[in-house]
């Protein structure tokens, strides 16, 4: 199922068992921010990036840093940066998983077109994991994989926020490569550009969202609806802060970054805490003028 009737997928999903994969990744990557820089084609269209104060040095140590902390929950690679790619350090959006196979996205913007022509990222998963590729890259329709679709995995459940980033087509081309059982399709609300800045599913026992995000908000109160009691609705500043850019990398801890974590209220808190999760969380400051958080930055290995 993939539509746009929030009834009839709230029905379905209902109905679906936690059966359709391990709630969380087996490994992640990385991509270094090496000639970290702003991108502004990916500026037009992205109102969370900064205008300037772009510190690459001190984005690659917090990088690094980020990298040692999730290392603590699972085995984690890291490629090298490219200064082509300024917004490279997001690969989330470019490349995705599911058991044996590797998704490639189709990026919007040109700037972030290259990524997918990465021939050592595909290698390693075709000669050193043997993953088969399913690439959307060729194709014209935007899919920016998981930022634009924010899925729970242990149910094969999708949430696709429209936008620029990822039109109806797009989302049913991704719909079919991760193989989902059903897919919600919503509108963003104006400004918004990806639904990982407005939606996280912890491990798929809770929810993380921030109804200003949605351009209707009856679409935000049905999925929370889905992950009641465990759903921590984000205030503003809240959502200004990334904390909706939160990710789950094991069963007991969720992580997102240092701002994020501060800004998080004692409600959150307490609702985040009461699913199970540990919050960690890592100063992402130089990394986050890009208009990406830590959930951006990874890519899940499943």
């Amino acid at each position: 199922m993939i539509t746009r009737d929030t009834a009839a997928f709230v029905a379905f999903a209902r109905g679906c068992p936690e059966d359709f994969g391990p709630p969380t990744a087996k490994a992640a990557f990385l991509v270094s921010p090496d000639g970290f820089a702003r991108a502004d084609e990916s500026a037009r269209d992205n109102h969370y990036m900064a205008a300037d104060g772009f510190d690459a040095w001190r984005a690659l140590q917090q990088h690094r840093a980020l990298h040692v902390a999730l290392s603590a929950d699972l085995p984690v690679a890291c490629f090298a940066g490219d200064p082509g790619m300024p917004d490279g350090l997001f690969p989330n959006n470019v490349f995705a998983t599911v058991p044996g196979r590797l998704v490639i996205g189709r990026m919007r913007h040109p700037v972030r077109q290259r990524e997918a022509l990465r021939q050592d990222i595909r290698a390693f998963f075709r000669d050193a994991c043997g993953y088969v590729e399913t690439d959307l890259s060729t194709q014209p329709h935007p899919c920016e994989l998981t930022g634009a679709l924010v899925i729970d995995r242990a149910r094969g459940l999708g949430f696709c926020g429209l936008s620029d980033r990822c039109d109806e087509e797009g989302a049913a081309l991704m719909h079919a490569a991760f193989g989902l059982r059903a897919t919600l399709l919503f509108d963003l609300a104006p400004g918004e550009y990806h639904t990982n800045v407005v939606l996280a599913l912890l491990a798929g026992r809770a929810a993380v969202l921030a109804p200003g995000g949605f351009a209707d908000p009856a679409v935000a109160e049905a999925i929370a609806g889905l992950y009641a009691p465990h759903v921590a609705r984000l205030s503003a500043a809240e959502q200004a802060a990334f904390a909706g850019n939160a990710i789950a990398l094991s069963p007991s801890r969720a992580w997102m970054s240092q701002a994020a974590a501060d800004a998080l209220s004692p409600g959150s808190r307490q609702v985040i805490g009461g699913a199970g999760f540990g919050i960690s969380s890592v100063p992402l400051s130089a990394i986050e003028v890009a208009g990406g958080s830590l959930r951006c930055c990874v890519a899940e290995i499943f």
